[in-house]
């Protein structure tokens, strides 16, 4: 549930104004809309770029962005596109992740992002309420007919900062996840108001008297390429004795993976950038030890945590973690951020620093048989995850059990 909205939400118009600034009917733009798929993405490469620069779209659909991840993995595309006449209304960037038996249709990179919104013009925005709903959906199964079995389209938030999304139209499950977001206002001092801004103080005072007692610190930002990359391998370093302490797999161990998250790292386009490594840098007895470490992205007003990191032999009483986020959202305000995303995922910290906490959603729209019982068994899988989620005491059965079998 979304607690807190930044934007008024704009209100649909009445029929009558619908008919005076020419806006058709529902039965009208159901009938304009023409679906196409496209298996490379640089005949789309212009319309791409001027509906990517919509404020609220996703970084994780951006024309640089998408390309990181394609080169690392690989994967066949089939990205939709829908024109209205000879303009190009939406782009939903699509790959085809194959199994023995099933292939399905998911974002591009859609294990690795935060938030998706798909790509919409301002002007099918305004008419998508009035969409027919299985006209859209029939549209999407007829341009993937032969390519997929299963559209599944993940971590979408129905209403995102006042814009509600058309993909909101399409069967949907809720997805177990929830994100949560901190608006940065006019300075800190206002942003930490929004929050228990003592016991913040407080916290930080501790942190900082703790480092200090073991030869002080550098709060690292940016850097040279070299500095990032070297700093990403770090973070790589750290999550897998983490992972390996958890008895867990590590998700960061592919090379897949990590060539894409290196690739990140050279994306930058003014004051916007693919992934940006942060760090706590130790000085006196443990000097050059890293103490903790993240990965931001940056579109428009907008920076996601992508994740982080600490270093449990060294400072681990200090927090480092929390620490260094304290540098980056005090160091983010003059910038033109309004909002510091913490991502996906329900922790502790996150709860501390946002109050704003998102509800996401699954697209699943089946294609084939073989996607219908797929797609069953993810609403199913996604509904059960929730509920143990929803259910501390569940939630730590669950890790323990998980850690012991090791998945």
């Amino acid at each position: 549930m979304q607690t807190q909205k930044l934007d008024a939400h704009q209100r649909p118009l009445d029929e009558a104004a619908k008919a005076e600034a020419g806006i058709a009917s529902p039965r009208s733009l159901s009938a304009e809309l023409d679906v196409t798929v496209f298996d490379t993405m640089a005949p789309l490469e212009k319309d791409w770029r001027a509906l990517e620069l919509d404020n609220l779209t996703s970084l994780h659909q951006g024309y640089d962005w998408c390309p990181s991840w394609v080169g690392a993995y690989r994967r066949p595309l089939a990205i939709l596109r829908g024109v209205c006449g000879p303009e190009t209304r939406c782009i939903l960037p699509v790959s085809i992740d194959r199994s023995l038996v099933l292939r399905g249709a998911k974002f591009i990179g859609a294990n690795h992002s935060n938030i998706n919104t798909g790509l919409f013009t301002e002007h099918f925005l305004r008419r998508a309420v009035d969409l027919d709903a299985h006209c859209f959906a029939e549209s999407l199964r007829h341009a993937l007919r032969g390519k997929a079995d299963l559209l599944l389209l993940q971590n979408i938030p129905l209403e995102w900062r006042g814009q509600k999304s058309p993909l909101g139209l399409l069967p949907l499950v809720q997805n177990q996840n929830h994100a949560y977001q901190l608006p940065l206002l006019e300075n800190f001092e206002a942003t930490l108001r929004q929050l228990n801004s003592k016991s913040r103080r407080k916290k930080f005072r501790v942190q900082s008297k703790r480092l200090e007692a073991i030869g002080g610190f550098d709060y690292v930002a940016g850097g040279t390429a070299g500095e990032q990359h070297a700093f990403l391998d770090q973070f790589f370093a750290q999550k897998a004795e983490r992972f390996k302490a958890l008895g867990l797999p590590d998700v960061f161990a592919d090379a897949e993976t990590r060539t894409f998250l290196h690739g990140l790292i050279d994306i930058r386009g003014g004051d916007d950038f693919g992934l940006e490594m942060h760090a706590i840098r130790l000085k006196g007895e443990n000097e050059g030890h890293i103490a903790a470490l993240s990965g931001i992205s940056r579109k428009g007003d907008h920076v996601i945590c992508q994740f982080s990191s600490i270093n449990e032999s060294v400072a681990a009483d200090a927090s480092p973690g929390e620490f260094l986020f304290w540098q980056m959202i005090s160091k983010l305000h003059g910038k033109g951020v309004t909002l510091f995303d913490f991502g996906l995922g329900d922790q502790v910290y996150k709860r501390s620093w946002a109050p704003i906490e998102t509800d996401h959603h699954d697209v699943v729209l089946p294609l084939s048989f073989v996607g219908r019982i797929a797609g069953l068994a993810h609403r199913a899988i996604t509904r059960s995850k929730a509920h143990i989620k929803a259910r501390p005491g569940l939630y730590k059965f669950a890790q323990r059990a998980r850690s012991k079998i090791g998945v």
